[in-house]
């Protein structure tokens, strides 16, 4: 088969084929992480954002291809998870600004598509670093759009696009040393050969299989407000909007900042948009049916859904009903954390909103801009602690418009709390502010102790599957079959004693009697330093140790 022709049906069919072969072998993605714990989830990360993309054409791609294209665009830029899945997300952005306004490509319509894709991933992350899933898709796309000519068709373009995408992953250990040590290739240039092979069976018109169900829709228990119950929260409202020329004159000079003004103040956690002659609107409302007629004024309804929230059994969407509009605050605070002593923490240190994550599940960007909404505040400072947050939160903060938000790049618990500890906003200069909390970070030291999940040899330590290693950013300090001894060798290797404070945070599978003597240990061994214990319930890090 020689196709000549890429259309809208086509090109979403070949998304579907990409995301439904790295569902397949996704956990094959994150068992290439450079890590020896178990906390790689690039695969997971890399389907959610292009099953995110498939899921907005899902059943209805149009035939055009430059609308079909920008959906799929859109819906991964909203659920972009993790470095790879933001640096995805941005391929097909650039990918998708290639094929603005055009019906259907021709091969080299596509790889000029391509190159964009390869210039907009670049763009996105402030310090490439080659070896990546960056270098992996420009190589294969410099080359396939290299031995383009006039008989080439998309079969052919695909052939040599996979083959040098297969020889650039082989490739990454010889840029990067960290794949080097631990014997693997770059995980997220992995996920994208999987993503291209799928793409490649759909083109070719094979059968390929989801590799299982997609979250199902629940279903709301009506049973659980009755004719006796009375409304305490309000009802979800969403819905996409598309502004009339009869109703707001040049769809093109219209302001969308005094509706959306309205909507923050007569209703609560409202994350709102605009997209050409769409606004998308989320809204939690006492009273919907007024929110709808109001904005009915501009345009007329593509899509509407109201939930009654007492019928949700989501616990964050109950924590998030409606209350009396606030006044906007000055400055608000958003976190990431994983574990419920860590975020009573930071709640407890004066943050706003804590999102769900951490190094085993990355947050999305729209749970971080439905934070910013709760948040309520003119400045929001956002701290992801974690490296493979950091460009996800800041895509969130390029989104919301409603506040200026500040991603302090913090990349641990231990620099967020910190910071928190330390916070002053009393000058009321944002990046004074900012520049104080990063000089903060930069004096305290994060070290962990978790379960190795393999067998390796770095940074002179012998790594045994299944013993406990003690590490601080990239490098691993101790090894042994018990986590209090490696806790302590931790402590010694980090200078323990040249610190006021140590703060040893529990996770979820950590024994709290050898918590104890974890401390008591460290107490022996650095008596001049106050040694603090904290339940944090984090997954994967038995023992986080914060030296300040």
């Amino acid at each position: 088969m020689e196709t000549k022709t890429l259309t809208g049906e086509l090109f979403a069919h070949m998304v579907e084929g990409g995301a439904a072969k790295l569902n397949v072998n996704r956990v094959i993605v994150n068992e290439l992480n450079v890590f020896p714990i178990p906390d790689g989830d690039t695969g997971d990360n890399m389907y959610m954002t292009i099953d995110s993309g498939y899921s907005a054409v899902a059943g209805g791609a149009a035939d055009e291809l430059g609308s079909t294209s920008r959906r799929i665009a859109n819906g991964m830029l909203l659920g972009a998870r993790g470095n790879s899945g933001v640096i995805l997300s941005r391929i097909f952005a650039g990918i998708s600004k290639g094929f603005e306004n055009v019906t259907a490509a021709d091969v080299r319509t596509f790889a000029a598509a391509m190159e964009k894709g390869v210039q907009e991933s670049y763009r996105a992350v402030q310090t490439p670093v080659e070896g990546t899933i960056l270098t992996v898709y420009s190589d294969a796309v410099r080359y396939a759009n290299s031995r383009i000519t006039d008989n080439t068709d998309f079969e052919e373009y695909f052939e040599n696009f996979l083959n040098e995408l297969r020889a650039s992953l082989d490739r990454t250990p010889t840029l990067l040393d960290v794949l080097r040590e631990a014997g693997v290739v770059d995980s997220g240039g992995a996920g994208f050969v999987y993503i291209a092979e799928g793409m490649e069976d759909a083109l070719h018109g094979r059968e390929f299989s989801n590799g299982g169900e997609r979250a199902a829709a629940q279903h709301a228990d009506i049973d659980t407000f009755t004719e006796d119950d009375e409304l305490e929260f309000g009802y979800c409202t969403e819905f996409l909007l598309r502004l009339q020329t009869k109703k707001v004159g040049k769809v093109s000079e219209f302001d969308e900042k005094p509706l959306i003004d309205w909507l923050i103040a007569n209703g609560e956690s409202v994350v709102a948009f605009r997209d050409g002659s769409m606004i998308r609107v989320h809204i939690h409302s006492m009273e919907p049916e007024r929110i709808l007629a109001h904005v009915h004024e501009y345009g007329e309804f593509l899509t509407m859904k109201i939930e009654n929230m007492m019928l949700q059994h989501n616990e964050t969407t109950i924590r998030n009903n409606y209350k009396p509009p606030k006044p906007r605050k000055k400055f608000g605070i958003v976190a990431v954390a994983a574990g419920d002593g860590i975020r009573n923490t930071f709640l407890s240190l004066g943050a706003d909103a804590v999102v769900d994550g951490g190094q085993s599940m990355n947050p999305s960007a729209e749970s971080f801009i439905n934070a910013f909404s709760e948040t309520n505040a003119e400045t929001i400072l956002v701290f992801p602690n974690n490296g493979n947050i950091i460009l996800t939160a800041r895509q969130a903060a390029a989104l919301y418009k409603e506040a200026d938000v500040r991603v302090i790049p913090s990349r641990s618990i231990g620099e967020c709390y910190a910071a928190l500890s330390m916070l002053d906003t009393s000058s009321g200069d944002t990046d004074e502010i900012e520049a104080g909390c990063v000089e903060i970070m930069e004096s305290v030291v994060t070290g962990v102790v978790s379960r190795a999940s393999r067998n390796t040899e770095k940074d002179g330590v012998t790594v045994v599957e299944g013993d406990r290693i003690g590490f601080s950013g990239d490098t691993i300090y101790s090894d042994s079959p018990d986590a209090k001894t490696a806790a302590l060798k931790l402590a010694d290797a980090l200078n323990a004693g040249d610190f006021g404070i140590l703060m040893l945070v529990c996770g979820a599978d950590a024994d709290m009697n050898e918590a104890e003597e974890i401390k008591a240990g460290l107490e022996k061994a650095h008596p001049l330093t106050e040694v603090i214990l904290l339940d944090g319930g984090q997954p994967i890090y038995e023992y986080i140790m914060i030296l300040e």
